[in-house]
């Protein structure tokens, strides 16, 4: 009887996540991908046609907001792990007794709604600003340029959200690394230099690959940023989600979008995983050992 109940505690451990994960992710899942292929409109009601043109029309018609919500997420991932890998290398090795305090500065963005925090952006950007001004002093920008309403405003928008998300996994991994891998590099004459590329960088990789994931995933599907930082000509695929669901009221079209982004995100993971294994996600133990 205790070696039964021994074998059951994992799955009852297990249980309120897997059931939590059914009623707010499957559940809705399906019901959503019931309705990517239904037709009809919000007066006649929608009816199951099995309508996979809603999918091949949504490539056909918004490839060029999948690319721009790709190429966007890219570069705003890559400037994050630019920026973030030397902020969260000084917060574990350089902090000292101030490493709490940084931790707390890296994450107090996270405590205005995000919302709140893209409009700031929107008046630190806009054309009369003292940001732009210098901008336009340093030649930077043209004078008669702006920064608002442009591509480099919408990525920048998408650098400072998700800046934390890339930080805290570098972090972590950083953190929990073993120093005496480093001592040990030195030992061997290796220069400073050397050491991070031989040593702290290969063991922080599945940090990065974290961090990357918890950027560009979200940023991808992001249309906040695109409305008040970009015109136009920066909408994302998610603007066009947004604006099926909410504005036109195009809800099948509007699910057949969604999937496909989902689709796609999760292509690309399952071709990374298939060509640098599971370690570069998860770590390899007896490696780092």
């Amino acid at each position: 009887m205790t070696t039964i109940r021994q074998r059951l505690v994992p799955y009852g451990l297990l249980g309120p996540g897997l059931i939590w994960l059914l009623l707010f992710f499957v559940i809705p899942m399906y019901f959503m991908a019931e309705l990517s292929l239904k037709t009809g409109s919000l007066e006649t009601g929608y009816q199951l046609t099995w309508a996979f043109s809603n999918y091949t029309d949504a490539i056909s018609q918004y490839g060029t907001q999948f690319w721009r919500a790709f190429y966007y997420s890219a570069i705003a991932s890559f400037l994050c792990l630019l920026i973030g890998y030397p902020l969260a290398y000084a917060i574990a090795f350089k902090a000292g007794r101030w490493k709490n305090l940084m931790l707390f500065a890296v994450v107090a963005p996270f405590f205005p709604t995000y919302l709140i925090r893209t409009i700031a952006w929107k008046t630190i950007l806009d054309d009369s600003s003292p940001v732009v001004s210098v901008l336009k002093t340093l030649q930077i920008v043209p004078s008669d340029g702006r920064v608002l309403a442009t591509s480099a405003a919408v990525i920048a928008g998408l650098t400072y959200n998700f800046l934390p998300s890339m930080v805290l996994p570098l972090f972590a991994a950083l953190e929990r690394l073993d120093r005496r891998l480093l001592e040990a590099g030195k030992d061997l004459y290796a220069s400073t230099a050397q050491t991070f590329w031989k040593i702290t960088l290969p063991l922080t990789m599945p940090g990065i690959v974290a961090g990357v994931l918890l950027t560009f995933i979200p940023a991808s599907g992001d249309y906040v940023n695109a409305i008040f930082l970009g015109g136009t000509n920066q909408a994302m695929i998610g603007n066009v989600i947004q604006s099926k669901y909410l504005v036109v009221n195009d809800y099948p079209e509007a699910a057949a979008l969604s999937f496909t982004l989902m689709a796609i995100i999760l292509a690309a993971l399952i071709v990374y995983i298939k060509f640098a294994g599971t370690d570069a996600l998860m770590g390899d133990e007896e490696e780092a050992r």
